[in-house]
């Protein structure tokens, strides 16, 4: 709200004098007082310092012409000083409409005390942490569960999900991460069987580097390496998309439509990551198992045919059923994680980031559970 008393005047700077007419302090206001302006001048915290208590203050405002809010907060600063000195305040000088704002204000501004440090308490903390993190648990199962009956509904052609967005998340999940899966697992397979072949030279052990390499990579590397990357790469791409969305309030949409933000977002991801992901995986393996054929022939000085015969020798093929039901899993658990990451983000621009690097962080963490998982009921199976 803006006052003013004469707009046709150019505008002055806000000032105000204090003065004493028989040891009563006056307030004197001159200018406009706009807080548009950024000029409303400051009142020092000893204005007071010479003024006993019990007296009024008074304003003289017949130089005042236009003010705004700035003005209201000058007063409201002036009026707690004045509290504080045990001294009151005669608002009759000033305009009418300024002393009807004053009066909703306190006497005194609020203190607003520090945030006290929370005591030491680990076992209430620990309990805090496993509340929510089985909580978090329950939520991305029950959005698993949804997707999946999202798939059902897709395949009876009642689902909300687009072929578009389904083969958008392929083509951003597979062929778009060809390069990274090829130069990581490259590099494994030939770490791999390096470090084997200088270990087993010990032993005249060299042409074992193949099955060395071959189970490493079938059973475990190349799988747990691409779900690393797909979960750095498109997992933390996922939940930046959806957080994004839900600063813009597109979700909010979504739900005001009655559209399933399972179906239309979260199915399309777990979909993509689900069909590319084992294709992903033997892959993966051929590019790991291609850098231990050339470390070993550099280096061991085997033939292309020696190593691939020991090395189908020693993988059987119930280890690629393994390696695939494990990509299978790790793909589910990456697109659901990630979008529960998304959702349950803030609405500001930093959100978005913190949303990408808990989903990768996320990712990863529970890809190495898994596996460990998976590693334990291999062992109770007998694979």
């Amino acid at each position: 709200m803006t006052i003013n008393n004469n707009a046709s005047l150019p505008s002055l700077q806000p000032e105000w004098t204090l003065k004493f007419e028989n040891q009563q302090p006056k307030l004197c206001l001159y200018g406009d007082w706009l807080a548009k302006n950024n000029n409303i001048p400051q009142l020092p915290r000893n204005i007071f310092q010479n003024c006993s208590a019990d007296i009024s203050v008074q304003f003289d405002t017949d130089q005042l012409r236009t003010w705004d809010s700035g003005f209201i907060a000058f007063l409201w600063e002036l009026k707690n000083l004045a509290t504080i000195n045990h001294i009151s305040i005669d608002k009759q000088q000033l305009p009418e409409a300024a002393q009807q704002l004053l009066a909703l204000l306190d006497d005194k501004k609020p203190e607003v005390s520090p945030p006290a440090n929370p005591p030491f308490r680990p076992l209430y903390n620990l309990g805090g942490w496993v509340i929510d993190s089985l909580n978090s648990l329950g939520v991305t199962f029950q959005l698993f569960l949804f997707a999946l009956k999202g798939v059902f509904k897709f395949l009876a052609g009642r689902s909300y999900m687009r072929l578009t967005d389904l083969l958008r998340d392929i083509k951003a999940a597979g062929p778009s991460a060809l390069i990274i899966i090829s130069i990581v697992n490259f590099l494994m397979g030939s770490i791999l069987a390096f470090v084997g072949a200088v270990q087993l030279r010990k032993f005249s052990a060299d042409a074992y580097v193949a099955n060395l390499v071959g189970i490493a990579t079938v059973r475990e590397l190349a799988a747990v390496m691409t779900a690393i990357v797909i979960s750095g790469r498109t997992g933390g791409a996922y939940a930046a998309r959806i957080a994004t969305m839900q600063g813009n309030e597109e979700i909010d949409a979504l739900k005001v439509f009655g559209i399933p933000v399972t179906e239309y977002l979260i199915l399309p991801s777990m979909l993509s990551l689900t069909i590319t992901m084992p294709i992903m995986y033997l892959y993966a393996c051929f590019m790991g198992i291609l850098g231990g054929l050339i470390v070993s022939i550099l280096m061991l000085r085997v033939t292309v045919l020696g190593f691939l015969y020991q090395t189908f020798g020693a993988v059987p093929f119930n280890q690629f059923i393994f390696g695939g039901s494990k990509t299978i899993a790790f793909a589910m658990f990456i697109g659901v994680s990630s979008c529960y990451i998304g959702m349950k983000s803030g609405r500001s621009a930093a959100d978005v980031g913190v949303a990408a690097t808990k989903a990768v962080v996320a990712g990863i963490v529970g890809v190495i559970a898994l596996d460990a998982v998976f590693a334990v009921l291999a062992d109770i199976i007998g694979i």
